[in-house]
């Protein structure tokens, strides 16, 4: 009896020793504080989410991480791939400094790294390989090249015989520096003749548009990750979810935008007939299709001041600091307008595009005036007077929580002939001297020289109240100081 009451012991010694033993959910392992330190250092390689059961992110990542996790595990890697739901394990996550969700950390022999590729279970997949192996898969044989070339969307390969040559160094270089696709390297006579590839070139794979792309340049690391990241996006790119990082993220800050419905085959009718001028411009403009039927991207038509009837259409943004757009003057789809359009951009004949509501009738009635782009400069810009306007968004919760106090605010200073309170909508009126990226943002435009004063105050009727009648001077931040602000406290504002 004593000898079973002992084993019974030594059994509860090494659960507690060891943890307790992860659940799986479609291969994927379920942690928990109990077991999270034992899968994160009894195993070389895992990646974890943090996500919430009721982010739609996370609900939208659920069956690729699945997918990806069935990959490895009939590729017999020694990946695993795990999950915590943050919102029971507070501690882990508080720990592991998540602050938002999906959060996936990758567990690599004792390190951590953040995830940094995409969501679907390709781009899972291969960023985990690129992280655990060689940058570059020998490709000896042509049954493994097939192989290769066939369990990837876009897959790069090397020709060189000379593993020591300048070129194939400068190849393996990019290779170990891009972890978006999967390259291989080889040396194989029959798989050269397979390809019909030359010693010393470099192809890049896809199963889309051309099928492949040959790298003809000096094989200079700069000028080869360049091609590779242009190369392996399709001709004309849609947007969504899993597009978005390497769309806006990428070299490519031109961006010709194609607004169409997919449920009236406007795909079909417009996006694919351009795919030969996008390759004319490729490098330089990246021609992205967006599905106008998608309630998600109902906020890019506002950015944009489309409307419904205006689909389909076009416009161009160049995303940088100015985030400059342009609309054509017609609503011309055709491959010739739109290479028109394109280049008349480039060559810097087209004048940007200012969103701009007609001023109200009533716009100066009540004491909060309503401003629009036609009437900005001659309302804020009066040199008699100390002008604050509230840049906001009707959909903005921020914004919506101050109304009420800046209508009071309005009504304080109604009869002050020095001071107007207004008010404009910055998601229908663009103005080419001030950018808005969140929301609120208040701005005091001074009488005088017309300097510019970003309110960063309370928003109290008190805090504001003292900030237009001491002119502007108490602290807050001018449009020359923005730099400054990195180590201060900001209100609460919503992004644009």
């Amino acid at each position: 009896m004593k000898f079973f009451m002992l084993l019974g012991v030594l059994a509860a010694l090494v659960c507690t020793i060891h943890g307790e033993e992860p659940k799986e959910e479609e291969g994927v392992l379920v942690l928990t504080k109990d077991n999270f330190k034992d899968v994160t250092t009894n195993n070389d390689y895992v990646l974890v989410e943090f996500y919430a059961p009721w982010c739609g992110h996370c609900k939208a990542l659920a069956p690729e991480y699945a997918k990806a996790a069935k990959t490895l595990s009939e590729r017999e890697s020694n990946i695993k791939l795990a999950k915590v739901d943050a919102t029971q394990e507070s501690e882990l996550a508080e720990e592991h400094g998540v602050r938002g969700y999906p959060t996936l950390k990758f567990f690599r022999k004792g390190s951590i790294i953040d995830y940094t590729g995409g969501r679907q279970a390709d781009d899972i997949v291969t960023w985990l390989t690129k992280k655990t192996g060689p940058p570059a898969l020998e490709l000896e044989t042509v049954e493994a090249a097939e192989k290769f070339l066939e369990e990837n969307q876009v897959a790069v390969v090397g020709f060189f015989k000379d593993r020591e040559s300048d070129a194939a160094k400068n190849f393996l270089a990019v290779a170990n520096g891009v972890d978006e696709y999967p390259f291989g390297i080889t040396n194989n006579e029959d798989v050269y003749k397979k390809y019909e590839a030359k010693c010393g070139s470099v192809v890049l794979f896809k199963k889309f548009d051309e099928g492949k792309a040959v790298y003809e340049g000096e094989t200079d690391e700069d000028a080869l990750k360049k091609f590779i990241l242009s190369e392996s996006m399709p001709l004309v790119v849609e947007f969504n979810h899993d597009s978005a990082q390497r769309i806006f993220g990428g070299e490519i800050k031109n961006h010709l935008l194609f607004f169409l419905s997919k449920d009236a085959g406007e795909f079909e009718k417009y996006a694919v007939p351009v795919k030969d001028i996008a390759k004319d411009f490729r490098e330089k403009v990246l021609f992205v299709s967006i599905n106008s039927d998608d309630e998600d991207h109902q906020r890019i038509l506002e950015f944009f001041g489309m409307k419904k009837d205006e689909v389909p259409g076009m416009r161009l943004i160049h995303l940088e600091e100015d985030m400059a757009k342009y609309k054509p003057e017609k609503n011309d789809l055709s491959p010739e307008f739109v290479k028109q359009f394109v280049q008349d951009f480039l060559d810097g004949k087209l004048k940007q595009h200012l969103l701009s509501q007609d001023i109200p009738e009533d716009w100066d009635k009540e004491p909060v005036k309503v401003l629009v782009s036609k009437n900005f400069d001659q309302v804020a810009f009066d040199k008699d007077k100390d002008v604050l306007v509230e840049f906001y968004a009707p959909w903005c919760g921020h914004c919506k929580q101050l109304a009420p106090i800046f209508d009071q605010l309005g009504e304080k200073f109604k009869d002050n002939d020095k001071v107007v309170i207004a008010k404009m909508d910055a998601t229908a009126n663009e103005l080419e001297h001030t950018k808005i990226t969140s929301f609120p943002t208040l701005k005091l435009y001074k009488k005088g020289d017309n300097s510019v004063v970003n309110y960063e105050g309370e928003r109290t009727l008190d805090a504001m109240a003292k900030f237009m009648e001491s002119g502007g001077e108490t602290p807050s931040t001018t449009e020359d100081d923005e730099d400054a602000k990195v180590d201060e406290p900001t209100v609460e504002k919503d992004e644009l």
